[in-house]
């Protein structure tokens, strides 16, 4: 099986952290998304995952590319890296990766993390994890049938057509098949709202007879802004709470830690409260604050902080007062 991972897109929406790193390797619970996700795919896996795909986009750089492939080889596959230079819609994109649609394969999203209870069933033709949303407006969604299976999708409903929205994982049997699709929606020029849309495949998929159903996910964790990403890193660390997160090569001096908290290698922390749902980088320095709910990059200085749901870049400093702040790499605010 192959897993095939379109991320090219420069996360304008999670600016001022995405200006200096990609958004898929923004942190959550100490690890990138990206991570968080293979790892997430891996374990309702049956079957073992041959290649992993990263499509990016080219200014991404050299060590980008070597953490994403020993993000595959730490789950027992090989990472493959494929270019995408322009925009062009989802079937666009995933056609940079054609030589992985073979056999059965997985699509994942870069910015979407999910809890399941589940393993994958590969007899389906095919799956779209779905989940109920309050406004369906914003996303893709499904309509199914009373055998609970796949009638239409449609892309961004300006009317209701379903609750169900598609969180952007999907398996399916024949990766040929759908490689096939994508590519006659290129060779035909087919476009919906400007783009190659993925539903777009998916309906011709249906058309010639793949029986499409919805996967539906115990949890989905969106890491599509600040604020979202924040409280994504909160549930995660409800998830994993049981494990150890405080890393024992870090420096806890008169200072409390409410869990769950993340604290990585290296990081000093002094004289603070810090949590319930702290993630803390490595070689960090906190130093007289108090912090809960909020994500603090690696190499980073925050001194008499008061801070809440906010989130700190790499190598950046913080001196000051009470904030729900969002601070990117390498900025210094000193507040007054």
């Amino acid at each position: 099986m192959n897993i095939i991972i379109p991320m090219a897109g420069l996360g304008k929406r999670m600016r001022p952290h995405t200006l200096t790193v990609p958004k898929p390797l923004l942190p959550i619970a100490g690890k990138p998304i990206v991570h968080r996700l293979v790892e997430d795919i891996a374990k309702v896996c049956p079957e073992k995952i041959e290649t992993i795909g990263f499509i990016i986009h080219p200014s991404f750089g050299k060590e980008v590319e070597e953490s994403l492939k020993k993000i595959a080889t730490r789950v027992g596959a090989t990472g493959k890296i494929y270019y995408q230079e322009q925009a062009f819609g989802i079937s666009h994109a995933l056609l940079f990766a054609k030589e992985l649609f073979k056999g059965k394969v997985i699509v994942a999203f870069a910015d979407t993390l999910f809890k399941a209870d589940f393993k994958l069933d590969t007899n389906q033709d095919g799956i779209i994890w779905v989940q109920k949303v309050d406004d369906p407006s914003q996303f893709g969604v499904v309509r199914i049938d009373k055998d609970s299976v796949i009638t239409e999708l449609v892309e961004k409903p300006t009317s209701f057509v379903s609750d169900l929205a598609i969180i952007g994982i999907y398996y399916f049997k024949d990766g040929e098949a759908l490689g096939r699709e994508m590519q006659y929606l290129i060779d035909n020029n087919i476009k919906d709202k400007g783009e190659f849309q993925f539903t777009s495949a998916l309906q011709g998929l249906q058309k010639k007879g793949a029986r499409l159903v919805p996967g539906q996910v115990t949890e989905w964790l969106d890491c599509g802004n600040k604020n979202v990403t924040v409280q994504t890193n909160q549930r995660y660390l409800d998830f994993i709470k049981d494990q150890q997160l405080v890393s024992s090569k870090a420096s806890v001096v008169n200072s409390v830690i409410i869990p769950p908290c993340y604290v990585g290698d290296g990081a000093v922390i002094e004289n603070s409260v810090i949590g319930p749902y702290v993630s803390v980088g490595e070689k960090t320095r906190i130093v007289d604050s108090r912090i809960k709910n909020s994500i603090i990059q690696s190499e980073t200085v925050v001194s008499q902080g008061m801070l809440e749901n906010s989130m700190l870049g790499n190598f950046a400093t913080f001196e000051g007062s009470s904030q729900d702040l969002s601070l990117g790499d390498y900025n210094v605010l000193k507040a007054t």
